[in-house]
C-alpha cells in the first residue's frame, strides 16, 4: 500500500491553506507556506542525489525550520534521524554513522559540536540554520538557504506504509542508543487516535515546548496538530514564564508537557494570568503525582490533566484516560483504539489483575516499532512473541486501567523486599514544602540496597531532612520510607524536562 505521512500536511492546507500552521516569535506561517517551503526541501534534496530511503539527520530547535525539514524529508521519500541538540561530538558521530545518515542539518548555536561530530563520518554534509543575530556560518558548514534553491512541484514521492519515515534513537539507558524504526502507517494511525482522544480540531491552539526532536512532541504535539489542522505556537526551551506569555498571547486551548513542566507552571505566580482559554493539560513522559493534577486544576478551573503513556519504539500514545470523568489518578488510563497490552511474568505468562500482581507491560498494535535499525537480536529480544516488551513495571486494575509502578531497572530491592520509588515519590510530593522529588536505590553491605530520596523544595519552603524522613515513616511500611533524604537546589533534567535519575549526585 502506498501512502507517505506527509500526505496530514497536504490534506490540512488544501482544507484551510491560509490557516496559521505555527507562530514561533512574531513570525506566522500558513499551511500553505509551510506546504510550500517544504516541498522547496524535498526537491532540493533530490537535488543533492538523495534516493527514497536515505537518511537525513535533523539536530533542530522548535523553530519553523524543524517543520521545514520534517516534511521535505517525508515528502521526498527519505528518512528523517531527529539528534538531540544537547549531543557532544562523540555521541553525534555514533548516530551519524548508526544510520548512515548522508546529510545533518543543524542550528547555529550548536554547529560547532555537530561538525565536530559529522567530520568523523565519511560523507556527511552539514548543513547550518542561522539567525540574523547570530555567529553566522562556522568553516566547513553550508548555510540551509541552500535547501530552499529547487522549486516546488506541489510532488510527494510515494512511499510504501511501512517504510521507514522516522528513525529515532532511544536514550541508551541500557547501553548505547539504538534507532527504532517507526513507519509512515505508524505515525499516521498514532496522531490520528491520539488526537481523537482529546478532541483535537482546526481551532486548537496548541503549545509546542516538548522538544520535536522527541517521539512525544513530534508524534503527540507535531503530527496530531498537522493532522487535525490546528495551529502550533512554537516555545524553543521551557520557561514558565515563556509557556505561560505564549498561552495568554495566542489564547492557547492545549498544553502538552511532562509532569515538571507542571510542577513549574505551579510554582510560578499565575495569579494574575488569564489562562481560561486552556481547556486540556496532556501528561506523559513519566508518573504525574496526583498531588500536581489536583493542584493544577485547582488553580485553571478550565483544564483538565490526561494522563498518558507511550515510548519512543510505540511512535508515542500507548494508553490514555480520555477523560476527567473516565480518567484513573495515577493510571496511565487503558490502550488506545487498536493496540493491546497486558501485565506479564518472568515467563510472559499473562498475570491476573489487582496490585499485587506486578509483572512488566507488554504492548502490541499498529504503533509497535518495525524494529531496531541494524539490530535483529535487539529487535528480537524486545519484540518476543509478537509483543513489545516495555521494560516498564505495572498491573491492571479490574476495569482494566493500568498503573506503571517504576522502570524494571529501578526497583529497589531492600532487604528481599521490592520498593517501587513511584510509591514513595507519591508521598514525598504530598508534603508542603517539596517541589520535586526522585527516590533510587543506594548500594548497601547489609540490605543488598537502601531507600534513597533527593527532593528540591517550593521557593521559601523550609524544611530538614530529617523532618521528610519521618513525614515518609508515617505514611508506608518500614521497609519503604527512605532512610536518607538529600536536599538539592534542582534535580538534573532531560531535554523533555524528565528527571534524569541516572545523573543524581552521588
Amino acid at each position: 500500500m502506498s501512502f507517505n505521512l506527509a500526505t496530514a500536511l497536504r490534506e490540512s492546507r488544501v482544507a484551510n491553506p491560509d490557516k496559521p500552521l505555527c507562530h514561533f516569535a512574531d513570525m506566522t506561517f500558513s499551511y500553505a507556506q509551510v506546504d510550500e517551503i517544504s516541498g522547496k526541501v524535498a526537491n532540493s534534496l533530490l537535488s543533492l542525489g538523495l534516493q527514497r530511503g536515505d537518511k537525513v539527520a535533523v539536530q533542530l530547535p522548535n523553530v519553523p525550520q524543524f517543520l521545514f525539514t520534517y516534511f521535505g524529508i517525508l515528502k521526498a521519500g527519505l528518512t528523517m534521524v531527529p539528534l538531540n541538540p544537547l549531543l557532544r561530538a562523540p555521541e553525534i558521530a555514533y548516530q551519524l554513522d548508526d544510520s548512515d545518515a548522508k546529510l545533518l542539518v543543524t542550528f547555529e548555536s550548536f554547529a560547532d559540536v555537530a561538525l565536530e561530530g559529522a567530520r568523523q563520518v565519511e560523507g556527511v554534509a552539514t548543513y547550518v540554520v542561522t539567525t540574523p543575530t547570530g555567529d553566522g556560518l562556522p568553516e566547513g558548514a553550508l548555510p540551509y538557504d541552500e535547501l530552499y534553491v529547487a522549486e516546488d512541484t506541489g510532488d510527494i514521492v510515494p512511499t510504501n506504509a511501512d517504510d521507514t519515515a522516522v528513525l529515532l534513537y532511544t536514550s541508551g539507558t541500557t547501553g548505547r542508543p539504538k534507532g527504532a524504526e517507526l513507519t509512515h502507517f505508524q505515525l499516521y494511525m498514532n496522531c490520528t487516535v491520539a488526537g481523537e482522544l482529546f478532541g483535537a480540531g482546526d481551532e486548537d491552539v496548541v503549545v509546542a515546548v516538548l522538544p520535536l526532536f522527541h517521539v512525544f512532541g513530534l508524534s503527540s504535539v507535531l503530527n496530531v496538530n498537522v493532522r487535525f489542522g490546528g495551529t502550533l505556537v512554537l516555545v524553543p526551551r521551557f520557561e514558565a514564564e515563556s509557556v505561560l506569555d505564549a498561552i495568554e498571547r495566542h489564547r492557547c486551548t492545549i498544553f502538552i508537557g511532562v509532569p515538571t513542566m507542571y510542577v513549574a507552571l505551579l510554582s510560578a505566580d499565575i495569579s494574575d494570568r488569564d489562562l481560561a482559554s486552556l481547556r486540556v493539560g496532556v501528561s506523559g513522559g513519566a508518573a504525574i503525582p496526583g498531588e500536581v493534577i489536583r493542584a493544577f486544576e485547582e488553580k485553571v478551573p478550565g483544564a483538565v490533566i490526561l494522563e498518558g503513556y507511550g515510548l519512543s519504539e510505540t511512535a508515542s500514545t500507548t494508553t490514555f484516560n480520555v477523560s476527567a470523568e473516565a480518567r484513573k489518578v495515577l493510571s496511565i488510563g487503558k490502550p488506545v483504539w487498536g493496540v493491546e497490552a497486558r501485565v506479564v511474568d518472568e515467563n510472559d505468562e499473562p498475570l491476573p489483575p489487582g496490585p499485587e500482581h506486578i509483572g512488566e507491560v507488554v504492548v502490541r498494535g499498529h504503533n509497535v516499532m518495525k524494529g531496531y535499525y541494524k539490530r535483529p537480536d535487539a529487535t528480537a529480544e524486545a519484540l518476543r512473541n509478537g509483543w513489545f516488551h516495555t521494560g516498564d513495571l505495572g498491573y491492571a486494575d479490574e476495569d482494566g486501567y493500568l498503573f506503571i509502578v517504576d522502570r524494571k531497572k529501578d526497583l529497589i530491592i531492600r532487604g528481599g523486599y521490592n520498593v517501587y520509588p513511584r510509591e514513595v515519590e507519591e508521598v514525598l510530593f504530598t508534603h508542603p514544602a517539596v517541589s520535586e522529588a526522585a527516590v533510587v536505590g543506594k548500594p548497601d553491605e547489609r540490605l543488598g540496597e537502601e531507600v534513597l530520596a533527593y527532593v528540591a523544595l517550593k521557593p521559601g519552603a523550609v524544611a530538614t531532612p530529617d523532618e521528610i524522613r519521618a513525614y515518609c515513616k508515617e505514611r508506608v511500611a518500614a521497609y519503604k520510607y527512605p532512610r536518607e533524604v538529600r536536599v538539592v537546589d534542582k534535580l538534573p533534567k532531560g531535554p523533555t524536562g524528565k528527571i534524569l535519575k541516572r545523573s543524581l549526585p552521588e
